[in-house]
């Protein structure tokens, strides 16, 4: 029987693992199928508190990591493949890892994240770190002063865009359809602002470079009669296409959003299963940044203490 288990790594899994060790719970942690989470696919992190030089995402996992085991906490590799959640609080969770394992818990805290939406292209994988990011605000420094792609025709994508548009140099808004999915306020904003430049029915075919992105092959108006082929000179790629949160495997038992995030009963971070709690990208649609990551798995630890000494 265990006090509390954490399903997850990044910020929020391993935050909370911290928290729930400093409080006596003796947590288990299971790290899914990225260790550290999608941070480690980062290559250079300047906005984390405690790091004036910046740090690696490998390394800041790393050190999150092994901060928690020192503290105490049990850190397996694994994947949860089956849950059985104790809907009215009168039992301990049931948990089914993918090796075969099977526990018990009192306490649950889901830090399972949420992965980005890619075109599918194998070229984003190629330069995963060199220049394909899926995330303005984290990547979007590095990028001052040169000239950069966004993917994407919704709030999310103009957001960035705009965002983009006050480092760089030039921003191009790559959008699938003739017209913006965003809200009337946000395409006006992209509209207006002179450094962005709308590519209207285009997508992206591939990309190129020799150390990191340096163009993107482009096609407009594909499989119709006007059908172009043409290049874009570009230093960074950004995905705006949406995040997909890690939830399959918890549902239908908790209770999800329209886009799959789980909600919580705010200001707390507990579901509508009594004992388990959400943590980190899984439940925040909105911020999606390590450090909120990081404050969520603190006070999900802290959640979870509370209901154990309730």
């Amino acid at each position: 029987m265990e006090k509390c288990l954490i399903i997850g790594s990044g910020p929020a899994g391993y935050t909370a693992a911290i928290y729930a060790s400093r409080s006596g719970l003796n947590p288990v942690v299971y790290e899914g199928p990225l260790t550290g989470g999608q941070l480690t696919q980062t290559s250079e992190i300047e906005n984390f508190p405690g790091y004036p030089e910046g740090v690696s995402g490998q390394q800041l996992m790393a050190d999150l990591r092994q901060q928690a085991e020192r503290l105490g906490a049990d850190i397996r590799f694994g994947i949860v493949d089956h849950v059985d959640f104790s809907t009215d609080g009168s039992k301990p969770h049931h948990v089914h890892i993918d090796d075969g394992t099977e526990l018990d818990a009192l306490t649950i805290i889901i830090a399972t994240g949420a992965s980005a939406k890619y075109l599918g292209l194998d070229d984003e994988k190629k330069y995963a770190g060199m220049g394909v990011s899926a995330c303005a605000t984290c990547d979007g420094f590095f990028y001052r002063k040169r000239t950069v792609a966004v993917v994407g025709g919704g709030d999310t994508a103009c957001e960035e865009a705009q965002y983009l548009a006050h480092l760089a140099k030039k921003v191009y808004l790559i959008v699938r359809r003739n017209v913006l999915r965003a809200s009337e306020a946000m395409q006006k904003k992209v509209k207006e602002m002179e450094n962005i430049e709308i590519l209207w029915e285009t997508q992206t075919l591939g990309l190129f470079g020799e150390d990191g992105v340096e163009g993107a092959h482009l096609v407009r108006g594909k499989g119709t009669d006007h059908e172009e082929l043409f290049d874009i000179d570009i230093d960074g790629f950004f995905l705006a296409i949406g995040h997909h949160p890690n939830t399959e495997v918890f549902r239908p038992a908790i209770d999800v959003d329209e886009q799959g995030y789980i909600r919580v009963q705010h200001p707390t971070t507990a579901t509508n299963i009594p004992g388990v709690f959400a943590a980190g990208d899984v439940a925040d649609p909105l911020y999606r940044q390590a450090i909120s990551a990081a404050g969520s798995g603190c006070h999900a630890a802290m959640d979870a203490e509370r209901y154990l000494n309730k």
